[in-house]
């Protein structure tokens, strides 16, 4: 789950860093590099960019690594009005939204607006990705097999629930989004079953392969 959070205190912003859910995206490194690098101890400068400018690039962080505070009164991060999953090409499921991981006793792990869901089924740090499907050379290419129109009365924003299946899927529950990789097809719900254990042939959704193969995660 989470792990040991940093803190890095500017004079407007204080910058929080989970070290466990980081899986170098660098969005972070892209849009501020004069105040994330990588190569400098502290790694993060808070002060080297403008408040509003390193709160809207802290938002891109896609894991939810990096949070920020605001200490001079500026506003704090928005929930998004929708919730989407974005399955990335060869890695994991991008959640945004007002999402919440329960565990099977229906106890809260986690609030967030961005998390990143393991689905090769080799992360150490499930339901999260750690970054090993690049090791596992996890493959899939992050298609939808069916597409279709967004419903009129479809409303994507409201509380999304994560609840990892013991041995099995990503249990969501909450109206939500899902996009394909490249953004060209999507699917609308309110309930999803979704593969964390790398071995489904319906990917990103569970088709039961799971305990074929022996999944075993809490």
């Amino acid at each position: 789950m989470s792990g040991k959070v940093h803190e890095y205190r500017g004079r407007n912003v204080t910058v929080r860093y989970d070290v466990k859910r980081c899986i170098h995206a660098a969005e972070c490194v892209r849009g501020l590099p004069q105040v994330f690098d990588p190569d400098r101890k502290p790694w993060v400068e808070p002060d080297a960019a403008g408040a509003d400018q390193l709160a809207e690039v802290i938002t891109r962080c896609p894991t939810g690594a990096l949070h920020f505070e605001r200490e001079d009164g500026g506003p704090s991060e928005p929930v998004p009005a929708e919730n989407t999953v974005g399955v990335a090409a060869d890695g994991p499921l991008y959640v945004k939204g007002d999402v919440e991981i329960v565990d099977s006793s229906g106890s809260i792990v986690l609030r967030d607006t961005r998390v990143a869901l393991c689905r090769c089924g080799v992360s150490r740090n499930k339901p999260f990705c750690d970054g090993r499907h690049a090791e596992a050379e996890f493959r899939d290419a992050g298609a939808l097999a069916e597409s279709g129109p967004r419903p009129d009365e479809f409303e994507a924003g409201g509380r999304l629930t994560v609840n990892p299946a013991s041995n099995g899927p990503l249990l969501l529950q909450g109206s939500m989004e899902i996009r394909s990789a490249d953004g060209r097809t999507r699917s609308y719900g309110s309930k999803s079953a979704l593969c964390r254990c790398g071995a489904s042939k319906k990917k990103p959704f569970c088709d039961g392969s799971h305990k074929e193969i022996g999944f075993h995660s809490d």
